[in-house]
């Protein structure tokens, strides 16, 4: 049964791989425009004091613009660094250029930024290789934020182009639920805030 659920997600994997390379430029370029406006006008994102934001890397939604701008907006801004397989933390950047080439070529804080302890952390924003609006995320086979998220209590906002959402998504016991799910096309709340 495991096994099954393992496979099967192996090769969604695949198959949304196959679909984000057939996205446009200009669909990409659109669709995270219209994402990150919705971050920005989110209660839970104007009232969120320190914020968890992923570095998109070329596949996923771009967020360094959204990570300036919360910057900009006087936010505390945490990054994932990732310490070893299925372990990483979250650590506060200043600037864009406290960003470097991590682990898997991941823009990822330096090793002088302070962590970001996972219970002061009021908002996360969340990346996955495909979602569902049901705000069940399937990520790319790390588990790094499963595990991460576990022991985490923020809101969880998952990011996601429409075009690479799936309606089904194989579950197992440790993935974790997202509270709401964003896409060009909106935002849907799973959880009342």
């Amino acid at each position: 049964m495991i096994q099954d659920l393992m496979e099967r997600k192996k090769e969604l994997r695949k198959e949304i791989k196959t679909r984000v390379a057939q996205l446009s430029e200009d669909y990409c370029q659109k669709a995270d425009a219209t994402i990150r406006a919705y971050v920005l006008s989110l209660p839970e994102y104007q009232q969120a004091r320190r914020i968890f934001c992923y570095a998109g890397t070329a596949s996923e939604i771009q967020t360094l613009p959204l990570i300036e701008k919360m910057l900009s907006d006087g936010k505390e801004v945490g990054v994932p660094y990732c310490i070893s397989l299925g372990n990483m933390e979250v650590r506060q950047i200043r600037s864009l250029s406290d960003l470097k080439p991590g682990r898997y070529g991941i823009l990822a804080p330096g090793d002088d930024c302070p962590v970001m302890a996972p219970d002061t952390i009021d908002l996360g924003l969340i990346p996955c290789c495909t979602c569902n609006k049901k705000g069940q995320r399937l990520g790319f086979g790390g588990g790094f934020y499963d595990i991460y998220l576990h022991a985490s209590q923020f809101t969880r906002v998952i990011l996601c182009r429409e075009q690479i959402m799936t309606e089904v998504i194989p579950v197992e016991a440790h993935d974790e639920q997202m509270d709401v799910v964003v896409s060009e096309t909106g935002v849907i709340r799973l959880k009342t805030t």
